[in-house]
């Protein structure tokens, strides 16, 4: 009995091309109707098994550069991982000082096909990386309708940080057919962003609102708190008591700002502020 070895260019042969139009069976022909020497992305994303190819090579008996012509069909082949989910990865930070390793870990631990990362501030409103990632989802939802795409991110204040942002994100993968996948926090798991998933993506944006109105208040009674010590936010005055009394009897004397505040270590401007009070 004979074993037949699928290669990955049998596989994609079992497909008809989205871009060229060469039926299954063929490769793939370039504008000028020669066959092509590699087939085209769309063609071999529609097998689950390759989707992490960069490219599938034209077989050698199929003459790249050649006038193409049809070809017998490939044998029937069972694909490797029929519908897996494919994942796509994000991750972000706030500033250059913060360290994105942890998340990349994570993610490369949830098996990410890819991952694209950033450090930019949410309160940016375009951000390039995550762009490219709805853009490489949608992409491949387009190519094979029926494959599951997950968008990867190790907890939600990495995509949004208010209720607005999260909710338009929601419609964005509603519309697309992404599922979203937090893989830390108490509602850790994979959401689908259509049927029930959409009440989940509205819990998540109450939630993270509150949050930070939580933060918020919190933050202000602490400097309310601190007030009412006598313990005030911001940098050190430079001008104490003390000096303002000794800069106020030299200027009743005559003396000028510039000389005062040369003695006192000080601007003019903050000089003249302070004898302004």
């Amino acid at each position: 009995m004979t074993t037949y070895t699928a290669t990955p260019a049998d596989l994609t042969e079992r497909h008809d091309c989205p871009k060229c139009g060469a039926p299954a069976g063929s490769p793939c022909r370039t504008a000028a109707g020669k066959v092509a020497a590699n087939y085209h992305t769309g063609r071999f994303a529609l097998v689950p098994s390759l989707k992490a190819e960069l490219t599938v090579k034209t077989p050698v008996d199929r003459s790249p550069g050649k006038p193409w012509t049809a070809c017998e069909a490939a044998p029937e082949a069972v694909e490797a991982v029929p519908g897996a989910a494919i994942r796509i990865g994000y991750a972000r930070c706030s500033t250059v000082g913060q360290e994105l390793q942890s998340q990349l870990d994570a993610l490369a631990g949830a098996s990410c096909t890819r991952v694209f990362s950033e450090k930019i501030s949410t309160r940016v409103k375009e951000r390039p990386e995550l762009d490219k990632v709805l853009a490489l989802a949608r992409e491949i939802k387009t190519a094979t309708p029926g494959q599951p795409v997950i968008l990867t991110v190790v907890e939600m204040k990495r995509l949004a940080r208010s209720a607005a942002e999260l909710m338009t994100l929601s419609s964005t993968l509603q519309a697309d057919g992404i599922q979203l996948e937090l893989l830390s926090g108490p509602l850790q798991g994979v959401y689908d962003p259509n049927g029930a998933g959409a009440i989940v993506f509205a819990v998540l944006a109450v939630s993270a609102e509150v949050e930070r109105e939580g933060i918020r208040e919190k933050t202000l009674e602490g400097l309310e708190a601190a007030a009412r010590k006598g313990n005030h936010g911001g940098r050190p005055t430079v001008v104490d008591d003390d000096k303002l009394a000794v800069a106020r009897a030299r200027h009743a004397r005559g003396e000028s700002v510039t000389a005062i505040a040369k003695a006192l270590g000080v601007s003019r401007a903050t000089l003249y502020r302070h004898l302004g009070e």
